[in-house]
């Protein structure tokens, strides 16, 4: 897979913060190895998120019709205004 170039400039707050994770007192060696890990996690972490999601669908996908409720917006309206 060819690999390619994004450059992207940073100041302040969020230079101070690259520049506390890299070099000798960080955990990463440069910027861009620091910057990977963080998309790393990023998709890490929808794809944990699309997982949750199905799992919580997955009984209702399963669930026969007649197992459904019909209710109106101003039920589901009333019902949240209770919460």
């Amino acid at each position: 897979m060819p690999s390619g170039s994004i450059h992207v400039k940073v100041s302040g707050a969020l230079q101070d913060h690259i520049q506390q994770q890299i070099g000798d007192d960080g955990l990463y060696e440069n910027a861009s190895e620091y910057i990977r890990a963080l998309i790393r996690r990023d998709l890490q972490t929808r794809d944990e998120a699309w997982e949750a999601l199905q799992k919580e669908l997955a009984p209702a996908m399963r669930a026969d019709d007649s197992e459904f409720v019909t209710v109106s917006a101003e039920d589901v309206i009333r019902r949240n205004k209770r919460r």
